[in-house]
Protein backbone atom coordinates (compact mmCIF):
# COMPACT_ATOMS: atom_id res chain seq x y z
CA UNK A 1 0.00 0.00 0.00
CA UNK A 2 1.38 3.20 -1.01
CA UNK A 3 0.94 6.11 1.61
CA UNK A 4 -1.46 7.89 -0.54
CA UNK A 5 -3.79 4.99 -0.55
CA UNK A 6 -2.72 4.15 3.73
CA UNK A 7 -4.07 7.97 3.91
CA UNK A 8 -7.09 7.54 2.29
CA UNK A 9 -7.82 4.35 4.07
CA UNK A 10 -7.11 6.00 7.32
CA UNK A 11 -9.34 9.23 5.99
CA UNK A 12 -12.49 6.54 5.12
CA UNK A 13 -11.64 4.40 8.56
CA UNK A 14 -12.28 8.19 10.55
CA UNK A 15 -15.22 8.58 8.55
CA UNK A 16 -16.68 5.01 9.03
CA UNK A 17 -16.26 5.71 13.01
CA UNK A 18 -17.22 9.11 12.87
CA UNK A 19 -20.55 7.85 11.24
CA UNK A 20 -21.19 4.86 13.73
CA UNK A 21 -20.51 7.25 16.29
CA UNK A 22 -23.11 9.67 15.13
CA UNK A 23 -25.52 6.52 14.48
CA UNK A 24 -25.54 5.46 18.36
CA UNK A 25 -25.84 9.35 19.15
CA UNK A 26 -29.00 9.52 16.80
CA UNK A 27 -30.46 6.57 17.84
CA UNK A 28 -30.33 7.39 21.61
CA UNK A 29 -31.86 10.72 20.79
CA UNK A 30 -34.28 9.34 18.16
CA UNK A 31 -35.28 5.46 20.12
CA UNK A 32 -39.12 5.32 19.45
CA UNK A 33 -40.38 3.06 21.34
CA UNK A 34 -44.00 2.54 19.19
CA UNK A 35 -41.98 1.15 16.62
CA UNK A 36 -42.28 -2.28 15.34
CA UNK A 37 -41.02 -4.10 18.19
CA UNK A 38 -40.40 -7.65 16.56
CA UNK A 39 -37.72 -5.21 14.73
CA UNK A 40 -36.22 -3.55 17.62
CA UNK A 41 -35.81 -6.70 19.48
CA UNK A 42 -33.73 -8.36 16.21
CA UNK A 43 -31.22 -5.20 16.68
CA UNK A 44 -30.79 -5.32 19.75
CA UNK A 45 -29.63 -9.40 19.48
CA UNK A 46 -27.59 -8.40 16.29
CA UNK A 47 -25.94 -5.90 18.53
CA UNK A 48 -24.69 -8.63 21.16
CA UNK A 49 -23.74 -10.75 18.40
CA UNK A 50 -21.65 -7.74 17.06
CA UNK A 51 -19.95 -7.92 20.34
CA UNK A 52 -19.30 -11.08 19.97
CA UNK A 53 -17.37 -10.21 16.80
CA UNK A 54 -15.81 -7.55 17.81
CA UNK A 55 -14.09 -9.15 20.91
CA UNK A 56 -13.24 -12.57 19.97
CA UNK A 57 -10.61 -11.52 17.60
CA UNK A 58 -8.46 -9.82 19.99
CA UNK A 59 -8.38 -13.17 21.71
CA UNK A 60 -7.12 -15.12 18.46
CA UNK A 61 -4.65 -12.88 17.23
CA UNK A 62 -2.94 -12.98 21.03
CA UNK A 63 -2.91 -16.29 21.30
CA UNK A 64 -2.41 -17.31 17.58
CA UNK A 65 -0.95 -14.36 15.58
CA UNK A 66 2.70 -14.59 16.88
CA UNK A 67 2.24 -10.88 18.08
CA UNK A 68 5.36 -9.38 19.49
CA UNK A 69 4.89 -9.13 23.69
CA UNK A 70 4.06 -5.81 24.41
CA UNK A 71 2.52 -5.07 21.03
CA UNK A 72 -0.96 -4.59 20.05
CA UNK A 73 -3.22 -7.35 19.44
CA UNK A 74 -3.56 -6.81 15.55
CA UNK A 75 0.34 -6.59 14.89
CA UNK A 76 0.41 -10.35 13.53
CA UNK A 77 2.90 -12.17 12.30
CA UNK A 78 1.51 -15.08 11.32
CA UNK A 79 -2.16 -15.51 9.21
CA UNK A 80 -4.00 -16.80 11.63
CA UNK A 81 -6.78 -18.84 9.60
CA UNK A 82 -8.13 -20.63 12.75
CA UNK A 83 -11.01 -19.80 15.31
CA UNK A 84 -13.55 -17.13 14.26
CA UNK A 85 -11.28 -16.66 11.43
CA UNK A 86 -11.71 -19.82 9.90
CA UNK A 87 -15.26 -18.73 9.59
CA UNK A 88 -15.02 -14.93 8.25
CA UNK A 89 -11.64 -13.19 7.53
CA UNK A 90 -12.53 -10.00 8.91
CA UNK A 91 -14.74 -10.19 12.04
CA UNK A 92 -14.07 -7.30 13.51
CA UNK A 93 -15.18 -5.33 10.66
CA UNK A 94 -18.11 -7.17 10.49
CA UNK A 95 -18.57 -6.58 14.24
CA UNK A 96 -19.27 -2.62 12.81
CA UNK A 97 -21.79 -3.37 9.90
CA UNK A 98 -23.74 -5.57 12.83
CA UNK A 99 -23.45 -2.36 15.20
CA UNK A 100 -24.80 -0.21 12.28
CA UNK A 101 -27.58 -2.79 11.13
CA UNK A 102 -28.73 -3.29 14.59
CA UNK A 103 -28.98 0.44 15.40
CA UNK A 104 -30.41 0.73 12.46
CA UNK A 105 -33.41 -1.65 13.60
CA UNK A 106 -33.82 -0.19 17.01
CA UNK A 107 -34.10 3.66 16.03
CA UNK A 108 -36.28 3.05 13.14
CA UNK A 109 -35.96 6.19 12.02
CA UNK A 110 -34.65 7.27 8.42
CA UNK A 111 -31.50 9.28 9.72
CA UNK A 112 -30.22 6.41 11.47
CA UNK A 113 -30.57 4.60 8.42
CA UNK A 114 -29.22 6.92 6.15
CA UNK A 115 -26.19 7.32 8.49
CA UNK A 116 -26.08 3.39 9.06
CA UNK A 117 -25.81 2.63 5.51
CA UNK A 118 -23.26 4.77 4.71
CA UNK A 119 -20.92 3.45 7.33
CA UNK A 120 -21.58 0.34 5.96
CA UNK A 121 -20.64 1.05 2.66
CA UNK A 122 -17.40 2.59 4.10
CA UNK A 123 -16.81 -0.75 6.04
CA UNK A 124 -17.25 -2.50 2.94
CA UNK A 125 -14.63 -0.97 1.66
CA UNK A 126 -12.15 -1.15 4.75
CA UNK A 127 -12.53 -4.86 3.91
CA UNK A 128 -11.53 -5.39 0.78
CA UNK A 129 -8.42 -2.69 1.39
CA UNK A 130 -8.10 -4.79 4.40
CA UNK A 131 -7.38 -7.77 2.08
CA UNK A 132 -5.48 -5.95 -0.33
CA UNK A 133 -3.28 -5.63 2.61
CA UNK A 134 -2.94 -9.11 4.05
CA UNK A 135 -1.41 -10.09 0.15
CA UNK A 136 0.68 -7.76 0.53
CA UNK A 137 1.46 -8.86 4.10
CA UNK A 138 1.22 -12.64 3.58
CA UNK A 139 1.06 -13.42 -0.40
CA UNK A 140 0.26 -16.31 -1.98
CA UNK A 141 -0.79 -17.97 1.68
CA UNK A 142 -3.44 -14.87 2.01
CA UNK A 143 -4.67 -15.66 -1.93
CA UNK A 144 -5.56 -19.49 -0.78
CA UNK A 145 -7.08 -17.81 2.43
CA UNK A 146 -8.93 -15.56 0.70
CA UNK A 147 -10.58 -18.59 -1.21
CA UNK A 148 -11.61 -20.74 1.75
CA UNK A 149 -13.01 -18.47 4.21
CA UNK A 150 -15.64 -15.57 2.96
CA UNK A 151 -14.67 -11.99 4.00
CA UNK A 152 -17.97 -11.39 6.22
CA UNK A 153 -20.27 -13.97 5.47
CA UNK A 154 -20.83 -16.17 8.60
CA UNK A 155 -23.43 -18.62 7.56
CA UNK A 156 -21.47 -19.31 4.19
CA UNK A 157 -18.01 -19.44 6.37
CA UNK A 158 -19.84 -22.20 9.04
CA UNK A 159 -20.94 -23.85 5.69
CA UNK A 160 -17.23 -23.74 4.59
CA UNK A 161 -15.66 -24.90 7.57
CA UNK A 162 -18.13 -28.04 8.06
CA UNK A 163 -17.22 -28.99 4.93
CA UNK A 164 -13.43 -28.40 5.08
CA UNK A 165 -13.53 -31.21 8.41
CA UNK A 166 -15.98 -33.47 7.12
CA UNK A 167 -13.59 -33.48 4.23
CA UNK A 168 -10.29 -34.19 6.36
Amino acid sequence: MTQHEKAISAVTWGFMMALTVSQVILSLFLYNRPHLSVIRNAGWIILWIAGLFGVIPTFTFRKKGGVAKGRDYSHTTVLVDSGIYGVVRHPQYLSFMLINLGLLLIAQQWLTTAVGVVAMVLNYQIMVEADQAGIEKFGKDYLRYMEKVPRMNFLAGVIRLARRRQSE
